[in-house]
């Protein structure tokens, strides 16, 4: 069952001769489960379409089904809640709160949603990201490689059936790279959550089940990588 439809979607900022072009009649899908990478040149349209799919801006025509539920059919205040339930967001800046612990960080999107966290999920989560005896850490008093993990787990913690991940490596060393993605997999194939992620890292992608590259606002479906 696809979890995500992307039906004919395009993107134009300003008109006339100055209009850009930045998502040309994009269409793909992305059953429940699998973890795909975007690729593409700085300026190819990926993360526009990452934006997109995640409702953190409008498209000029076509949908994103999530699902089964066509998100910009939804008014503003529908649209945040589903956002804010059904799809985790890891971004190349972890975007940390510096006044909160791991845990406070972590457990805040179900806070904001004026829930109770899940107890058992949260030390489950400490457990896989191994960040059990940093929980009451602040950003500031953790690595590189800890604040993304903290950033996986507070895009983990409402159970998201989607996660968009915006180079969520792009600030950390090779080591660090290879875990945070490993950590991403394992915790996608344990909770069966489905991952869209952009990278400009040839060997990140290679990680992925399936690969597509956006170039000038086209989308080419380059495949499933090689087990």
């Amino acid at each position: 069952m696809d979890l995500l439809k992307v039906n004919d979607i395009s993107k134009t900022y300003g008109s006339g001769e100055a209009a850009v072009h930045a998502l040309r009649n994009v269409s793909f899908s992305v059953p429940k489960g699998e973890y795909v990478a975007i690729v593409g040149e700085s300026g190819s349209g990926k993360s526009t379409l990452l934006n997109m799919i995640g409702a953190l801006d409008v498209p000029t025509s076509g949908k994103v089904m999530i699902g089964g539920q066509d998100i910009f059919s939804m008014n503003d205040r529908k649209l945040t809640i589903f956002r804010r339930r059904n799809i985790g967001f890891i971004f190349q800046a972890f975007n940390l709160l510096p006044e909160l612990t791991v845990e406070q960080n972590i457990i805040f999107p179900v806070l904001l949603d004026y829930q109770k966290p899940d107890r058992k999920y949260l030390e489950e989560l400490l457990s896989v990201l191994n960040l059990k005896e940093r929980r009451s850490h602040l950003p500031s008093q953790l690595s590189g490689g800890q604040q993304q993990r903290v950033a996986i787990g507070r895009a983990l913690i409402t159970r998201p059936a989607l996660i968009l991940a915006d180079e969520p490596t792009g600030n950390l060393d090779t080591q660090n790279s290879r875990e945070v993605i490993a950590l991403l997999k394992k915790a996608s194939r344990k909770y069966e959550q489905t991952i869209v992620m952009i990278t400009h890292s040839r060997s990140i992608a290679q990680t992925a089940d399936r690969v597509l590259k956006v170039s000038d606002g086209v989308l080419e479906d380059l495949g499933r990588c090689a087990e």
